[in-house]
């Protein structure tokens, strides 16, 4: 804990903020990457990209890191502030690799076509971070879900209480017979 890789070079003041804050709340824990994976369900692989600054973190992990470490709402909220400004900063990879049109070799016309295909103008743009850093639920299993409509007990409750009433009959019936 509390030795990181540096960042790479050139980042961008916001995402080195977020990048220091994330390690902090981390080493906060004091799990080790394969336990906050366990808690949080993002993989030891992915917290490492994320707290080594190599790929931003999907909104949910952030929110998961922060319920792991115990924060409060308003600290969460200080947490997904900085978490928004990150990813407007965040570096974002080019739609074409540097150098991969250069790699096709053109002495053929299937490499020609194919370096068309690579550097054509009109190619679908690839997905923004802003589609990866989606805001869907991506909880474990064993985090409670949402509570039931209001009037309405769950199945194991009736039974409970199905339970105690017989208990409570039965008992009563006993102390009758006993006295």
């Amino acid at each position: 804990m509390g030795i990181w890789q540096p960042l790479p070079d050139g980042t961008p003041a916001e995402v080195m903020h977020f990048v220091e804050h994330l390690r902090l709340l981390k080493d906060r824990t004091g799990l080790s990457l394969v336990s906050l994976g366990t808690r949080t369900s993002y993989s030891k692989s992915s917290w490492q990209r994320y707290l080594n600054g190599q790929q931003p973190p999907p909104r949910q992990a952030v929110l998961a890191l922060c319920r792991v470490a115990g924060l409060d709402a308003a600290e969460a909220a200080r947490f997904g502030a900085r978490w928004e400004l990150a990813m407007r900063a965040w570096p974002r990879p080019d739609a074409v690799r540097p150098g991969l049109a250069d790699a096709v070799r053109p002495d053929t016309a299937r490499a020609d076509a194919v370096r068309a295909d690579v550097v054509r103008a009109d190619a679908p743009a690839a997905p923004s971070w802003d589609d990866l850093g989606e805001d869907e639920d991506t909880l474990p299993w064993w985090v409670p879900q949402e509570e039931p409509a209001p009037g309405k007990a769950p199945p194991w409750k009736l039974f409970a209480y199905a339970a105690a009433a017989v208990l409570v009959i039965l008992l009563t019936g006993l102390l009758l017979v006993l006295s």
